[in-house]
This record gives C-alpha cells, sequence and structure tokens, in this order.
C-alpha cells in the first residue's frame, strides 16, 4: 500500500487542528452599571489613560525631580481598589472586574514590579488565583494590575505590589 501522508504533514495538520481549537474565545470584563467604572477591555489590554491620572502622574514627576538612588515601594491593595496601605503611592484606580492602575510619585520605568495575591489584613490567606503587572501606557510613574481567578477568569482579589528602581 502506497504511503499517502508523510509524517511531517500528518504532525502539521494535527498542531494547526489543535491551535485552531485552543484558541476558543477571549473573556472581556464589563464594568458594573453605575459603578463609574471604565470602559471595559479586553483582558491582556489596557484601558486608555484618563485625563485625572496623566495630571496626576506630572504632578508626582515634579516631585521625584530626578532621583538616582535605588528605592523601594509599595502598595497594598483591597479587592475594591482601595489602598490599605503604602509608600510613594499617589492614588489607585480600579478600571473594572480585576484591573487596578497604581500611581507612584517617581519613575519607575529603570525599575523592577513584583506582585502577589494577598490581602490587607494581618491574619487573612487570600483566595487563589493570578496576577499580572506590567507597566502603565503612557505614563512613567504607574503599574497596571490585572487579578483573575483560578481558572483564569477576571476576578477582583487583594494584592501586594513591590517596585524597586
Amino acid at each position: 500500500m502506497a504511503k499517502m501522508f508523510s509524517r511531517k504533514a500528518v504532525a502539521v495538520t494535527l498542531a494547526v487542528l489543535g491551535l485552531s481549537l485552543a484558541g476558543g474565545g477571549i473573556a472581556v470584563a464589563q464594568p458594573n452599571e453605575g459603578s463609574g467604572a471604565q470602559p471595559a477591555v479586553r483582558q491582556g489590554q489596557q484601558p486608555p489613560l484618563s485625563p485625572e491620572s496623566a495630571r496626576k502622574a506630572q504632578e508626582a514627576l515634579k516631585q521625584d525631580a530626578g532621583t538616582l538612588a535605588t528605592t523601594v515601594s509599595f502598595a497594598v491593595v483591597r479587592s475594591n481598589g482601595v489602598l490599605a496601605r503604602g509608600q510613594d503611592v499617589v492614588s489607585v484606580t480600579r478600571y473594572g472586574v480585576g484591573q487596578y492602575e497604581v500611581l507612584f510619585n517617581r519613575v519607575l520605568s529603570r525599575g523592577a514590579y513584583v506582585a502577589t495575591l494577598g490581602d490587607s489584613a494581618d491574619c487573612c490567606v487570600p483566595a487563589n488565583g493570578e496576577i499580572s503587572v506590567a507597566p502603565r501606557l503612557s505614563i512613567t510613574t504607574g503599574v497596571f494590575v490585572q487579578t483573575r481567578n483560578s481558572s483564569g477568569t477576571a476576578a477582583d482579589r487583594p494584592f501586594h505590589l513591590h517596585v524597586t528602581g
């Protein structure tokens, strides 16, 4: 019997089929009606910078005035976006389910960001989940944080953010 397909052709076909099936869908966070939340964005993307955030960042840059020493800043944020405690934090904004912007009073582009889910109280371990951090687009004093539940769906989770540099 003649060989109809090469092994390579079968492997490529199965890989394409697997990738097509795996790319099922993308979840979109929906703001609560009447909550004053910003427009929802696709998971993995950041909402546009608000004029208020831009103003706060410009004010913070004036105060930073070229500090070159390594500095450690942090924020402990409740799941509703309220700052529990922190150092060098200007503001925290909750944009939608699991989406937070944390602004500091200094330039962060020369540093590193580390975040973990963590309760603001001294007693409790937070619910399981995931967290991601990224530089805030269009602003050098901010960090964008996304939190999710264990299945990867956007969810409000308390977190600790540590910034160095």
